[in-house]
């Protein structure tokens, strides 16, 4: 079932609805003497920015096997033309369901330049937001726990351009408050140069966003760029591997804003050299907290050059 066809592998036959209730020269005939509406003048001659399809369930084939993802396919429309051929978009992905690609940026263009063909826009915008498996080794079990990874890719193409690709990944990972820590060390009854003192702590998930025309990335850099700054998380956890993973993050507390700005840092040190300085990073956490109601979130936008400036200073 990995590359399989799917669960209805012949619709035509399990579909008693499917069969026509007209014959063929009956539709021969209305589509030669049918007014096409998308391409009609519009009442109102003014461009539309993007005009598309929304929550749209696409199936990609990965190396790790064929996953659903959510789409946004949107098309900007000049000023003398009705609407978009949706049912063109729809072909496009049909087209591709049987075809391999090597990441979620790879199908994201392919997508992009058969849209664009079609229709009548200069521009097409592609938005994709899934998951991917994330198998990784337990610290001190060594036990393999099955967890999951959001992967995102956003493509903005214009004729006769290079696309402009968006890649993005999130890591959940646990963070301990310093602040509490340092108040508790003036409390009686607590020793002072205690490093681990109580705290509370927080699931949080944190998101890297890297925009550039260049190909020279992947999602497995961008994992590299979090999982070096955040005490990241597994839901296969023995006894051993949580106090391991407790211990850490309460040794090494962090803020929400560490998070981001830790990731940046990593993000200098890992893409600064991959990538053109014009490159553009946007680094988000939301951590879910533990003795409030509200969650905190935090974002860091910049050029990756100022990351390497800053780095080399």
């Amino acid at each position: 079932m990995e590359h399989g066809p799917g669960l209805v592998h012949k619709p035509a036959e399990a579909r008693s609805s499917l069969k026509s209730s007209f014959d063929d020269t009956a539709h021969i005939r209305a589509l030669q003497h049918c007014t096409d509406v998308p391409e009609q003048q519009p009442a109102f001659d003014l461009a539309v920015t993007e005009a598309g399809i929304s929550n749209k369930t696409v199936w990609v084939r990965l190396p790790q096997g064929r996953i659903p993802f959510s789409a946004d396919i949107a098309v900007n429309l000049p000023p003398a033309v009705k609407g978009i051929h949706m049912s063109r978009m729809e072909e496009v992905v049909s087209e591709l369901y049987e075809t391999d690609f090597s990441d979620l940026r790879q199908y994201g263009c392919a997508l992009a330049d058969r849209v664009l063909e079609r229709q009548h826009g200069t521009r097409v915008r592609i938005e994709l937001r899934g998951k991917i498996p994330h198998l990784s080794r337990t610290v001190i079990s060594d036990k393999v726990s099955v967890d999951s990874a959001e992967i995102s890719a956003e493509i903005i193409l214009e004729k006769d351009s290079a696309p402009l690709v968006t890649m993005g990944l999130s890591l959940h990972h646990i963070t301990a408050c310093p602040c509490t820590q340092l108040y508790n060390r003036e409390l009686p009854g607590f020793p002072a140069d205690s490093s681990l003192l109580p705290t509370h702590s927080q699931r949080s998930l944190t998101t890297i966003r890297v925009t550039s025309r260049d190909n020279a990335l992947s999602y497995d850099d961008l994992f590299l760029c979090l999982s070096k700054a955040l005490h990241t998380t597994q839901d296969l956890l023995k006894r051993p591997d949580e106090a391991e993973i407790v211990y850490r993050s309460h040794g090494q507390p962090q803020f929400a804003e560490d998070t981001v700005r830790e990731t940046a840092r990593a993000a200098g040190t890992i893409l600064g050299n991959r990538l053109p300085g014009d490159a553009f990073l946007v680094i988000t956490s939301l951590s879910f907290e533990s003795i409030h109601i509200h969650d905190v979130r935090c974002e860091i936008r910049t050029p990756l050059h100022r990351l390497t400036e800053l780095l080399s200073s």
